[in-house]
């Protein structure tokens, strides 16, 4: 068996850190409400970016910073809420499996035709 070393375990890692990032990035990307989200706070940075051009030296230098500090704050709350709605539909998925089981287990006090009527009804009642 060849042994790792350092820089090879390194490359791993990074290959690994960089695999995931790729998968969470592509996972919001797929969220349509958080693409509007992320749109519109593009949108109001632009909007923002063009009001300082009005302005000079620090006053415009404040002005643009405060415009991306916004930005970056807007696309933020965009990633916390659709990881919070990821959750949310985690959470009623984990709960209907586990009212499904109980349903079913319930069927069992039934013999024959009831029984397998029983467990069609659960089946059907929780998407199984």
């Amino acid at each position: 068996m060849k042994k790792l070393t350092a820089k090879s375990k390194t490359l791993a890692g990074i290959t690994g850190l960089l695999f995931g990032l790729t998968v969470s990035v592509g996972a919001l990307a797929a969220d349509p409400t958080y693409k509007a989200e992320k749109s519109q706070a593009e949108a109001n940075y632009d909007a923002q970016k063009d009001r300082c051009d009005a302005l000079s030296g620090n006053d415009k230098d404040v002005c643009i910073k405060q415009a991306k500090a916004d930005k970056e704050r807007a696309e933020a709350d965009a990633k916390a809420q659709h990881k919070s709605r990821d959750a949310a539909a985690d959470a009623r998925e984990d709960k209907m499996d586990a009212d499904y089981k109980v349903a079913k287990e319930k069927c069992d006090a039934f013999k024959g035709d009831e029984k397998d009527a029983c467990q069609e009804r659960a089946k059907a009642k929780y998407n199984k």
